[in-house]
């Protein structure tokens, strides 16, 4: 996963770098080509992938991009050939959980994921931070470690915006998967809601887990404009 960046700024120029081979990361001097060449990024991604074609939308994976720059530069991002997206301005019965490779600049998976019963019914439209509020919670997320629980295989998720998402952990919300969403309920229209967890369906789980598990990024948007205006991840760019 760190060839990616290795890769890309050396070619530019526009970095020097330091290894150290008895770890599992690097230091890089300077992250610019993120803020010089942002938009080359996102364009690579959309477009070459055709991300507009599977119903992702192009603001989804711009606020995604930039947060993401953000916290790898940070080192909060430990897993960076990963980069999950819940586009939450699609329906429930859309396919709206994205897995991108963004080292090998792939689209892994394009599946379906649940919204908080009191998000909505068809459209997940209101949003909380606030324990038992049965809600999904909008903005950037750090995966944590995978186990096994009362929902089977599930994945811990600490929530990154202290407005928007920090009680993740406290309120039980991790990634984990489910019988009750899959292609053939989508179709009849009888996909389940969860009590604010992303919950995807119980054949792609396993897979997916252990792709994103123990720090990567993982962003669950919607046009909301609070989060937008006030989110620090966004804004502090």
């Amino acid at each position: 996963m760190k060839k990616f960046f290795v890769k890309i700024l050396l070619l530019t120029g526009l970095v020097s770098t330091s290894f150290n081979s008895s770890a599992s990361d690097f230091s890089v001097t300077s992250l610019s080509l993120f803020n010089f060449n942002n938009n080359s990024l996102i364009s690579q991604l959309y477009d070459g992938l055709d991300l507009g074609e599977f119903g992702l939308e192009r603001d989804a994976l711009d606020r995604a991009i930039k947060g993401y720059e953000s916290l790898v530069e940070k080192g909060i991002v430990r897993n960076a050939q990963y980069l999950t997206v819940i586009d939450f301005s699609q329906p429930l019965v859309n396919r709206r959980f994205y897995l991108i490779d963004v080292e090998n600049q792939e689209l892994v998976l394009n599946t379906f994921v649940m919204h908080g019963k009191n998000s909505g019914s068809e459209m997940a439209e209101k949003f909380s931070n606030k324990l038992n509020s049965n809600q999904s919670s909008l903005g950037f997320y750090v995966t944590k470690q995978s186990y096994n629980g009362s929902r089977g295989y599930s994945l811990r998720l600490a929530g990154l915006e202290k407005e928007f998402n920090s009680n993740a952990e406290a309120r039980g919300v991790v990634l984990h998967g489910s019988q009750y969403i899959n292609e053939q309920r989508a179709s009849a229209g009888k996909v389940e809601r969860s009590l604010g967890c992303p919950a995807i369906p119980q054949s792609e789980n396993l897979d997916v887990i252990n792709r994103i598990k123990e720090g990567s990024l993982l962003f669950i948007y919607y046009p909301d404009e609070k989060y937008l205006q006030r989110s620090q991840v966004l804004n502090e760019l």
